[in-house]
């Protein structure tokens, strides 16, 4: 059984990113589980805690160790990632030389409330990976807008292209990971 980490950019409940990512978590083939991993609850990243890290970042890397792939889903905050999970990313990167990110295989879904679908968002975020080593899913890139329009009173995506294009999406997400 392959396990792939959701890791969600946004940490407010009920957030388009984590509704958009349970209907993309019910898209993956028998064989392949998907699990959210919080990040809502990481101290700041700091370098002083390398050689004494806070209890939550230990648990935080070893959820991440003990996935093989992670699906990034976020929203743009300020043209860019938002903080959260930006130090999500240090958290487990840390200390210098023990990442535990290092091959994993990636992949970027971005949403907005707007027209623009978390373009800088999605491209930060690959920025940032490509150095912390995770082979990402380069196309087919996902970028939602108006993602309060997407889904219904519970959370579904209602459109069924939509659908169908994360599907594909998926698809090559699983085809990456078979490749590592």
């Amino acid at each position: 059984m392959s396990k792939v980490g959701i890791v969600l950019g946004s940490i407010r409940k009920n957030s388009f990113s984590e509704q958009i990512a349970k209907n993309v978590a019910s898209l993956f083939p028998d064989g392949y589980k998907a699990e959210f991993i919080d990040i809502a609850k990481l101290p700041l990243y700091n370098q002083d805690y390398d050689e004494n890290s806070p209890e939550e970042y230990t648990t935080f890397r070893n959820q991440i160790k003990e996935v093989d792939a992670v699906l990034f889903v976020t929203p743009e905050h300020n043209r860019s990632i938002p903080a959260a999970l930006k130090n999500a990313l240090d958290v487990a990167s840390r200390p210098w030389g023990q990442s535990v990110w290092n091959g994993k295989p990636a992949a970027i879904i971005s949403q907005s409330i707007s027209g623009l679908s978390g373009f800088g968002a999605n491209h930060h975020l690959r920025q940032c990976l490509t150095f912390l080593n995770m082979p990402t899913v380069q196309q087919p890139e996902v970028y939602l807008a108006n993602a309060q329009d997407l889904l219904d009173d519970t959370g579904k995506i209602t459109n069924e292209g939509t659908m169908e294009f994360l599907q594909g999406f998926v698809n090559t997400f699983v085809d990456l990971m078979k490749k590592y």
